[in-house]
């Protein structure tokens, strides 16, 4: 079963990076009066959501097994999908200074 875990590891991070970016996008838009945009406070923090979240990836990426067999790629392939998820659905709003 520690292939499933690690299979399910990138999405599950990609999810949790994804819930923490919005989550943190929604309650500084919801400071902010006006259509002013974001300040460069809130941006920042955004982008190191963003950035804790890819960071995430590396002891992932460490723990994978190595070899050629099925049980060894799935969690090769989760991992790739969760880091490349991340950082093309979150770049936009970690980047953007819109509400």
């Amino acid at each position: 079963m520690r292939w499933l875990a690690l299979t399910l590891a990138g999405p599950m991070i990609w999810a949790a990076t994804f819930t923490l970016v919005y989550g943190l996008h929604g309650v500084v838009c919801a400071s902010v009066p006006g259509p002013e945009g974001l300040g460069q406070g809130a941006r920042l923090l955004l982008i190191v959501a963003w950035g804790l979240g890819l960071a995430a990836f590396v002891p992932l990426f460490r723990a994978l097994p190595e070899g050629p067999a099925l049980s060894q790629r799935w969690p090769y392939y989760g991992a790739w999908i969760g880091l490349v998820a991340t950082a093309f659905t979150l770049f936009p709003v970690a980047i953007s200074t819109s509400c």
